[in-house]
């Protein structure tokens, strides 16, 4: 999950298209923070641990507590209005919501699972609970389904042709092309494909993640996605993970140091 955090906290400071689409500029700042990206991200593995082999009905149930409780214990880390009420409902219920939300908090699915069956299918679980439209779900399962292929050791043109054939995105553009037009866009299918192509065009974790944040537009959860994925590939520069850190309170590192023992190989 350091992938996804560190690209949450990296892309924040420039969200809402206030970079000047380069890759030219500083890692960190004063202002590289993390968000409801990560907040979320942590929520989904601490609900996803503790269901390990059970049923999708209580990993439902645990994704609307987790969910629920750390969105309560960090409320002001930016959420969208429909998904800040879902966190304050007795009954929250899911609102055919195609946002990128699902596919920005669901890193945790593509590594806690032996067969890309099994990913598929909690990503879908971690997607439904609010963000049952089919472009959420697709977002969700598109990433997990990424970051399973990329830790498992497919290269990119197989991961790219899987992302094609099951999902149905564009990834023709470059980033050059998507570059100067884009803007900031929350829904999965203007986000996802995006995201992925930033991950294909990166050589390495920092290239992606510089390569996502110049893209603008949403480009804290765009980077949260790419980031994921690029962990699985290339892994995360113990520098970078040491960084992150630093920058999170307690409970959320003690998540990640579970979400390392739990994660498979």
């Amino acid at each position: 999950m350091y992938g996804a955090i560190l690209g949450d906290m990296i892309g924040a400071p420039y969200e809402f298209d206030r970079s000047d689409k380069t890759k030219d500029f500083p890692l960190f700042c004063r202002y590289s923070h993390f968000t409801d990206d990560s907040v979320m991200t942590v929520a989904v593995a601490d609900a996803l641990i503790a269901t390990l082999g059970k049923s999708d009905e209580k990993i439902k149930a645990e994704l609307i507590k987790s969910m629920q409780a750390w969105g309560h214990r960090y409320p002001n880390a930016g959420y969208g209005n429909m998904f800040y009420f879902w966190l304050r409902k007795k009954d929250p219920q899911p609102y055919n919501s195609c946002g990128n939300g699902s596919a920005m908090r669901v890193s945790a699915a593509g590594w806690l699972f032996d067969t890309l069956e099994e990913t598929r299918h909690t990503a879908r679980l971690t997607a439904e609970v609010s963000h049952n439209h089919p472009e959420g779900i697709k977002g969700a399962e598109a990433t997990a389904s990424a970051i399973f292929l990329a830790r498992n050791g497919k290269n990119k043109n197989e991961i790219r042709d899987y992302i094609i054939n099951e999902f149905g995105y564009d990834l023709s553009r470059t980033c050059d092309e998507i570059r100067p037009a884009y803007r900031h866009i929350e829904t999965c299918q203007q986000t996802v494909p995006e995201a992925i192509t930033a991950f294909l065009e990166g050589n390495d974790f920092e290239d992606v993640i510089r390569t996502a944040v110049s893209l603008g537009g949403d480009c804290d959860t765009l980077t949260c996605i790419a980031g994921g994925i690029a962990e699985a590939f290339f892994g995360v520069p113990d520098a970078l993970k040491k960084e992150c850190v630093k920058r999170l309170p307690t409970d959320m590192t003690m998540v990640l140091r579970k979400f390392e023992k739990k994660r498979k190989p």
